[in-house]
């Protein structure tokens, strides 16, 4: 905005117009304002009077007044620089970019030394997204005006544009250092650090702008996201709340609020973040995203696939949409639909590692080896440190058989998704190649417990190698652990540990050990109920009339593949008829199948009576047959030695391998596989069949 001052009123007006000026530059818009109208009703053609009153209207955003008035001084007298450039400005806000920019032109033909006429024409060739023109104008204004703060910012942001960031930062450091009370300059400054992951000094220079403006939603917003790269997610949190506070119709900021709350694991908040962010932006195609994600974390897949398939409707090549509806269908056992979702992310990304072995998971469901092989390697070939990949691939080669390269691959876990079970021991991990004569080692828990009853029968084994061995155990666990035979050292996890050489994951024991189909340690059973529960249950229990058979067919709900393994109670009633005596051995009864239980008193249930393993091993030890799907219940009756029959998925976790009826690791074991996907009935029915068997065959085991 600039003033001219006129000649020709009377020394009263004179008086006047110098009072207007005073207060236009001091910035009492209104007074001014005043005085401008006062004057303009004897002056009514003074094109200065008219010009200022036009560029008040253009401060205070009263664009049609604006206009009008500038128009009425320029029709006054077209040869008006500043005037024209007010014009330009003013039409600028209005979005009609192209008379904008020829206003300035015209501005800069009349005075060809006008470095703001230049600096804004830069500004509409910025939003025109002709950068090199307007990084040109920017010059051009510098070049007549060295000390320009603002060209010189409006220059950062073009070259920042031009992906040209060092330029870009040393345009924005010359602004701030021409004015140091610049905030929109460390703004700028602050999201070319950001881009740069040069993170502390970004966020400093957003701490700056803010210490100079305090309502810039803007700049809360982009603190924030600099706050969440540095992983300080609740003070990143906190800077989204706040660029919402000061713009409360502020979408993305709603989108990104939903993300913290997110990495906060506090899911039904950012589920309402990002209804916020769509209630502002229907079409906001990230937000139905992040949606998505938020449901499929809170097992709502249904639903999180309906909010992908918007997001993808909203922008039809968004490859990560396309990866996480895939992800949502294999959940829900549509595979080939997966599989086709993951297809389309491939098309649309071709260099993505992670839509690559996306791909290669369904098609390990399918059985489709082979395939599923080709899609790891080539993931690793296009980010060779892809950990989910090389994880995949482990699962891949263990449920194969493939042992020996399975189990090293295996080790990829830590990368990929048991980052935070990683124990940070100074102690050296001990892998099966330094000598354990007069050592001691821990063995820790890391995964599940059906992990942790599977793999510790190895503890014997290092024990064996000379070491003292110490076991930490959940304490669900540790009263059943006490019974494995040797002489361990039992900690319950979470208490200090004694003084030790090496530590060891369970789960790595495996590979320690060189582990094979042909060697696996196959002492049995190498857990035991405890004596004094045994009777206390065999009291309990009474007179036993007829074969009694334990029951799990659920697990943990929050299982990651629960899903997939888990059954209805009311699947099993073509058992629930047999002649026999049925006992629930878990824990968590779900409430849709309170009714078939009531359906079904045969079922007699112990809940309350199970408060840790021992309990559950010593209820086993009572039964005649286990029948379980794939849960710890099972592991811990193929330790025990006890009759187990398995139920498994079609695509089956990989300790089960593939089409085999029996286990390797638990001998007495049988495998009843899904012949097809979801596939339930033909296993319920195999089973019935097994245990008519077993009733005609007066209650003796067929092993």
């Amino acid at each position: 905005m600039q003033h001219k001052k006129s000649t020709g009123p009377s020394p009263n007006q004179h008086r006047m117009i110098e009072e207007a000026l005073a207060l236009h530059q001091s910035g009492q818009l209104d007074a001014a304002e005043i005085h401008y109208k006062k004057l303009l009703q004897y002056l009514p053609s003074n094109t200065m009077l008219l010009s200022n009153l036009g560029a008040i209207a253009l401060q205070k955003g009263h664009l049609a007044d604006a206009l009008k008035i500038i128009t009425r001084s320029l029709q006054c007298n077209p040869k008006q620089a500043y005037a024209l450039n007010n014009l330009g400005s003013t039409l600028k806000d209005l979005k009609r970019l192209d008379e904008a920019l020829d206003s300035y032109e015209r501005a800069i033909a009349l005075e060809p030394g006008f470095a703001d006429a230049y600096s804004n024409r830069g500004n509409v060739l910025l939003e025109l997204k002709r950068l090199d023109d307007a990084l040109d104008s920017y010059e051009r204004a510098i070049a007549l005006n060295p000390y320009y703060a603002n060209a010189y910012c409006n220059q950062g942001v073009a070259l920042k544009e031009l992906k040209r960031p060092h330029e870009a930062l040393d345009s924005f450091e010359r602004a701030i250092a021409l004015k140091p009370d610049y905030a929109e300059a460390y703004y700028n400054r602050g999201s070319v650090l950001q881009e740069l992951k040069r993170l502390d000094e970004a966020l400093a220079s957003y701490e700056q702008s803010i210490a100079l403006k305090t309502d810039d939603a803007e700049v809360y917003y982009n603190r924030g996201i600099t706050l969440q790269k540095l992983k300080r997610i609740e003070q990143a949190l906190a800077s989204y709340e706040q660029a919402i506070r000061h713009k409360a119709d502020y979408a993305e900021a709603y989108c990104n609020r939903g993300l913290a709350l997110q990495k906060l694991n506090r899911l039904d908040e950012a589920l309402d973040s990002y209804d916020h962010a769509i209630a502002l932006n229907p079409d906001s195609a990230e937000a139905y995203y992040n949606r998505g994600i938020a449901l499929q974390k809170l097992k709502r897949v249904e639903e999180a696939l309906v909010s992908f398939e918007r997001a993808i409707t909203l922008k039809p090549d968004y490859a990560a949409a396309y990866t996480n509806r895939g992800n949502a269908l294999q959940k829900l056992n549509r595979l080939d639909e997966a599989l086709a979702s993951h297809e389309q992310a491939i098309m649309l990304k071709p260099n993505s590692a992670g839509a690559y072995s996306n791909r290669g998971s369904v098609l390990q469901e399918l059985k489709r080896l082979d395939e599923a092989l080709a899609c790891y390697e080539q993931a690793i070939v296009l980010k060779p440190n892809s950990a989910r990949a090389y994880w995949n691939k482990s699962l891949l080669k263990i449920i194969n058989g493939e042992y020996i390269e399975g189990w090293q691959l295996y080790e990829w876990r830590w990368k990929a998704v048991f980052r935070t079970s990683l124990r940070s021991f100074t102690q050296p991990l001990w892998l099966g190649h330094e000598s354990l004569s007069s050592k001691t080692m821990v063995i820790y828990p890391e995964q599940g417990l059906g992990d942790y009853i599977q793999c510790i029968r190895y503890a014997a084994l290092v024990e064996q190698l000379g070491a003292t061995v110490i076991l930490e155990v959940p304490l669900a666990l540790l009263t059943l652990i006490s019974t494995l035979k040797g002489q361990f050292t039992l900690v319950e996890s979470g208490q200090a540990l004694p003084e030790f050489d090496y530590h060891c994951p369970v789960m790595s024991l495996p590979l320690a050990f060189k582990t094979t189909l042909e060697n696996i340690p196959a002492q049995f059973p190498y857990l035991s109920a405890d004596k004094n529960k045994k009777q206390q249950w065999h009291d309990r229990l009474g007179q036993k009339l007829s074969p009694r058979i334990g029951l799990v067919w659920s697990g943990s709900s929050v299982h990651k593949n629960d899903h997939n393994r888990s059954l209805l109670l009311k699947q099993l009633a073509g058992l629930l008829t047999l002649p026999l005596e049925f006992h629930a051995l878990q824990k968590e009864v779900r409430a849709i199948d309170v009714d078939t239980l009531i359906d079904f008193p045969n079922i007699h249930q112990h809940q309350n009576d199970l408060l840790d393993f021992s309990d559950t091993a010593a209820l086993i030890e009572a039964m005649d047959i286990i029948i379980s799907v794939d849960t710890s219940v099972a592991h811990l009756a193929g330790a025990m030695g006890k009759k187990v029959l398995v139920l498994l998925p079609y695509s089956p976790d990989y300790r089960w391998l593939l089409k085999r009826t029996d286990s390797p690791w638990y001998p007495t074991a049988t495998l009843f596989r899904q012949p097809a996907i979801d596939d339930w009935e033909s296993v319920v029915e195999s089973i019935r069949i097994y245990l008519e068997q077993f009733i005609e065959n007066d209650g003796i085991l067929d092993r």
